[in-house]
C-alpha cells in the first residue's frame, strides 16, 4: 500500500467527531478533493466560540483579507464577532493563516492545516494556499457553518494535521455564456461555489454563433446588437467592462484566474451578423439562435479581420489581469484547411502582442501553434496522433475530453437538461479516468490540467448550473488537485456523500445521484 493509501486508510478508520443534536459531525475523511496526507488526532478538537479570534500573517494585505473572508462567512452562521487581528509571534489560540512555516514542498498553492486544543493553524508559502488551506478548513466544520444566517452549533474541528498540494497547476471550469447569457450575479455564485473545491481558473465562452458579450469600444455592434440573441430566442445580453472587470475582481479574490475565450474563425456568426464588412461578400447574415455548428468563418483573406482580432483582443487584454487568451478554434469546418492555418498563426501572434498566452481546442495543433500555446483536449477518444505529436514538441494540454469531463452531458438518459452527442456522464464515469496517463503519447508531464466545460444549449438559470455541475465538478477538481495514489471510487464516493449536507446549507440544487449514498440532511 502507498503512503497515501495507508494515511487514507487510517483516516476512514478514525471515528467521527461526538454527534449533537444542533451540528452534524464531520471528519478528515469528508474532505474533497483528497488531501496529500492527513493524519487525525484522535479525541482531539478545537472549538469556535465566542470569543475566538482570526489572525492573519502581520503585514500581508492578502493574508489579512482571506482572514477577513474566514470571519466573514463564520460570522453569518455563528452569529460571534470573531475579530480579525494580527497574528503575534506565536500564536497560541484562534484560528491563524501564516505565510511562514509551511513545507517547501507545499508550493504555491499548498498548505499546512493543524488542528490543535486551542488553536487551529494555516501555514502557506503564498496567499493561494492560504485560501485553498481555508477550504479545507470549511469542510471540516458542519456543514451548517456554510449557512447565510445564524445557526444553533457548537463548531467543532476535529483536531490533526493536513499537508496539501495540487496535481496539476490548472483545474478549471468552462461557462458558455453565449448560447445563454447569465448576469454577474450567477456567475459570481458560482465562483464561490467552485472554490470550495480549489478550483483555481474560471473559462468565460464569451463570443458564439448565437451571441456576443462583452462590450468593445472599437466595436460597439458586438454587443449591442450581437449580444441580443440567445438560444431558443431567449433574451441575450452582455457584460459591460466594468461588470466584467467586477467578475474578475470578484474570481481572483478567491485566487481563481479568468480566462476569456473568443471563439474563432468559426462560431462567429453574433460578430458577423453585426458588422457587414466582416464578411467576404460584404452581406451581414442574420442573428442565429439554434443550436447547430460549423456554418460560420470569419473572412481569412480580408485585412479588416485582422484589424478587428487585434483591437478584440487588445481590449479584452487590458481588462484581463490573467496569463491566458482563449481564442477558440473547434468545428471550423467553414474554413479551408489552409486558411485554418494561416489564421490560427496569425491569431496566436495577436494573442502574444498583447502579452498573453493562448489557449484553442485542440484543433489548434493543426496550425503552426506557438511553443507557449496550450491545446485544450475536448476528443471522445483516447487517442489523437496530431495532439500526441504537439505534446512530444512540448505543447501542453488541458484535458477536457467531452465524453468524461463535459458538464453539459446527461446523467442518465432521462435528465430533463444537457445533451447525448458525447455520451451519459455519471458522477461515477466523471471520477474514473487519469488526466496524466489518459490520452496516448500525452504524459502527465504534458498535462497543464483538468477543466470541466458547460455549454448551455440547454441551461438557462442558475439551478440549471447547479445541477449539471455538482456533484461531477467535485470529481474532476479532485483528479485535478490530488495525487492519483488517493484515487479510489469507493472512498470518494463516501466524501462526496458527505458534501450534501453542506450543499442543501448553501442552496445549491445538486443533483442526488444514486449512485452515492447521501447522509441525512442532504
Amino acid at each position: 500500500m502507498t503512503r497515501f493509501g495507508a494515511v487514507l486508510a487510517i483516516v476512514l478508520a478514525v471515528p467521527l467527531s461526538p454527534v449533537t443534536p444542533t451540528a452534524t459531525a464531520v471528519s478528515f475523511a469528508n474532505v474533497v478533493p483528497a488531501p496529500v496526507s492527513a493524519t487525525p488526532a484522535a479525541g482531539v478538537t478545537y472549538q469556535i466560540t465566542s470569543s475566538t479570534t482570526v489572525y492573519a500573517e502581520a503585514g500581508s494585505t492578502a493574508a489579512q483579507a482571506v482572514a477577513t473572508f474566514l470571519a466573514t462567512q463564520l460570522r453569518r452562521s455563528t452569529g460571534y464577532a470573531l475579530p480579525v487581528a494580527d497574528a503575534p509571534a506565536s500564536p497560541s489560540d484562534g484560528i491563524s493563516l501564516l505565510l511562514s512555516g509551511a513545507p517547501a514542498s507545499v508550493g504555491p498553492e499548498g498548505y499546512q492545516l493543524t488542528v490543535a486544543a486551542n488553536a487551529v493553524t494555516i501555514r502557506a508559502l503564498q496567499p493561494a494556499g492560504l485560501f485553498r488551506g481555508l477550504q479545507t478548513l470549511r469542510q471540516l466544520l458542519p456543514p451548517e457553518a456554510d449557512a447565510a444566517t445564524v445557526q444553533a452549533g457548537p463548531w467543532p474541528i476535529p483536531g490533526g494535521t493536513i499537508v496539501d498540494y495540487p496535481r496539476f497547476a490548472y483545474r478549471g471550469m468552462m461557462l458558455d455564456v453565449a448560447r445563454h447569457f447569465f448576469p454577474v450575479a450567477t456567475v459570481e455564485r458560482l465562483i464561490d461555489q467552485i472554490a470550495l473545491y480549489k478550483i483555481n481558473t474560471l473559462h468565460l465562452h464569451l463570443s458564439d454563433d448565437q451571441g456576443w458579450r462583452i462590450v468593445i469600444d472599437s466595436w460597439p455592434n458586438l454587443a449591442a446588437y450581437g449580444g441580443s440573441t440567445a438560444v431558443g430566442g431567449d433574451p441575450g445580453g452582455y457584460y459591460t467592462k466594468a461588470d466584467y472587470q467586477a467578475i474578475v475582481a470578484y474570481a481572483a479574490a478567491r485566487y481563481i484566474t479568468v480566462v476569456p475565450e473568443i471563439d474563432m474563425p468559426g462560431h462567429t456568426n453574433a460578430a458577423l451578423a453585426s458588422y457587414a464588412q466582416l464578411n467576404c461578400n460584404g452581406v451581414a447574415p442574420n442573428l442565429y439562435t439554434g443550436t447547430n455548428v460549423g456554418f460560420s468563418s470569419l473572412c481569412v483573406p480580408l485585412a479588416l479581420t485582422y484589424t478587428f482580432l487585434d483591437d478584440v483582443i487588445r481590449e479584452l487584454s487590458a481588462i484581463t489581469p490573467g496569463p491566458y487568451a482563449h481564442i477558440g478554434g473547434d468545428e471550423a469546418s467553414s474554413t479551408t484547411a489552409a486558411d485554418y492555418t494561416y489564421f490560427m498563426n496569425r491569431a496566436q501572434n495577436i494573442v502574444a502582442a498583447h502579452g498573453k498566452t493562448a489557449i484553442g481546442w485542440h484543433d489548434i495543433v493543426k496550425s503552426d501553434e506557438l511553443p507557449s500555446t496550450v491545446a485544450q483536449f475536448w476528443g471522445t477518444t483516447s487517442t489523437d496522433s496530431n495532439v500526441a505529436a504537439a505534446a512530444a514538441n512540448g505543447t501542453k494540454v488541458l484535458m477536457s475530453p467531452a465524453n468524461l469531463a463535459y458538464l453539459d452531458m446527461k446523467y442518465v438518459r432521462k435528465t430533463k437538461l444537457g445533451q447525448t452527442w458525447a455520451g451519459l456522464i455519471e458522477v461515477d464515469k466523471a471520477y474514473s479516468w487519469n488526466p496524466g496517463a489518459y490520452l496516448t503519447g500525452v504524459g502527465e508531464a504534458s498535462v497543464l490540467g483538468v477543466e470541466g466545460p458547460l455549454w448551455t444549449e440547454t441551461i438557462r438559470t442558475s439551478a440549471d448550473i447547479d445541477y449539471m455541475v455538482f456533484p461531477r465538478l467535485p470529481a474532476l477538481a479532485e483528479l485535478g488537485w490530488s495525487p492519483w495514489s488517493t484515487h479510489n471510487w469507493t472512498a470518494f464516493a463516501t466524501r462526496l456523500g458527505a458534501q450534501g449536507p453542506r450543499w442543501k446549507v448553501m442552496g445549491v440544487n445538486y443533483y442526488h445521484s444514486p449512485k452515492i449514498t447521501w447522509p441525512t440532511g442532504s
